[in-house]
């Protein structure tokens, strides 16, 4: 009997053993660009109460905002490299990995962000996502909305030949960089924890992203024209590495994705709420808001749909297709 009682501890021991491995502690290092108050760290934060709740405390995100770990390209590395880290991203920058994800942050593609997200969910967007994770990739969060971009300058910019000559920044992704450039614009990529810094002191004129962002960087300190161009309706995610969460206990994974599913979700009403207030408040600081005449702009952009030879042959139609 004896020994039968201590063979059972023996096994209770080396269950709990087994369970405890199963369940270890996780801490996961979230990276983004944006301030602290700025729409994307409300989503941030939302997010890591949600997996503190769903896990019981055992898996923590920890935040790191206003580009604290580096550049978006920095960071990005640092998650395929195997780093417990996830990197706000968007399919502008993931067009480096799979090519045919560039047409998605084209100019003027849609002005509705749902059918953009109904792309993500379906077929054609599977099939790129399973591409991404065989080159190191992990779409953690694929319904992050960062916004419609505008355009903020020193200099009123009410048609595309308001903006010859004007230095604008933009992130360093060849699809915004071509869009910029086709309206007039002298693109000039550079991270945008640099960006008040060049504005301030002249490098750049100007600087488009979503009205958060440009509220949130206060860029209006010192820009005081804002021009609504709407030219990209911005969906955005977070992206890890699948070296990282091939290392994940599956369940512990799949959590961190579906509450990531949840704060996107969120951020989609967040973005729609605060735009209003934002750019009442930019007003109050002094800034004229330009509504322009944006099939100028429309016209001149076009053209980069036909720029991208590696793109698969009829891609624009096919997403136009999807879209309607």
């Amino acid at each position: 009997m004896l020994k039968k009682l201590a063979g059972s501890v023996a096994v209770c021991v080396l269950a709990l053993g087994i369970t405890g491995a199963a369940a270890q502690d996780v801490k996961l290092r979230v990276a983004y660009e944006n301030n602290p108050g700025e729409p994307v760290d409300i989503v941030a934060n939302y997010w890591k109460d949600l997996v503190a709740e769903k896990s019981g405390g055992r898996i923590a995100l920890e935040l790191y905002p206003s580009s604290q770990m580096g550049s978006k390209a920095d960071v990005t590395e640092q998650a395929i490299a195997g780093l417990n880290v996830v990197q706000i991203s968007d399919v502008g920058f993931l067009a480096d990995y799979e090519p045919d994800l560039g047409v998605l942050f084209g100019p003027y593609l849609t002005d509705d962000p749902a059918k953009l997200f109904a792309i993500y969910d379906g077929e054609w967007f599977k099939a790129k996502d399973e591409a991404l994770r065989a080159k190191g990739v992990r779409i953690v969060m694929p319904n992050l909305l960062y916004g419609v971009r505008q355009l903020i300058t020193t200099k009123p910019v009410r048609t595309p030949a308001d903006l010859q000559g004007m230095k604008i920044r933009v992130p360093n992704n060849i699809m915004q960089i071509k869009i910029l450039e086709a309206m007039g614009a002298t693109a000039t990529p550079m991270p945008l924890g640099e960006t008040f810094g060049a504005l301030a002191q002249g490098v750049i004129d100007g600087v488009e992203n979503p009205i958060a962002v440009l509220y949130g960087q206060k860029f209006h300190e010192e820009a005081k024209y804002l021009s609504m161009i709407n030219y990209l309706t911005n969906t955005a995610m977070f992206i890890g590495g699948e070296a990282y969460f091939s290392t994940l206990a599956p369940e512990d994974a799949a959590l961190i994705q579906e509450t990531a599913y949840e704060a996107g979700l969120y951020s989609q009403k967040l973005i729609t709420d605060l735009d209003a207030k934002m750019v009442d408040e930019m007003k109050a600081a002094g800034v004229e808001v330009i509504e322009v005449d944006t099939a100028p702009f429309k016209e001149l952009s076009m053209k980069v749909y036909s720029e991208f030879p590696e793109w698969t042959p009829g891609l624009y139609d096919l997403i136009q297709a999807e879209i309607q």
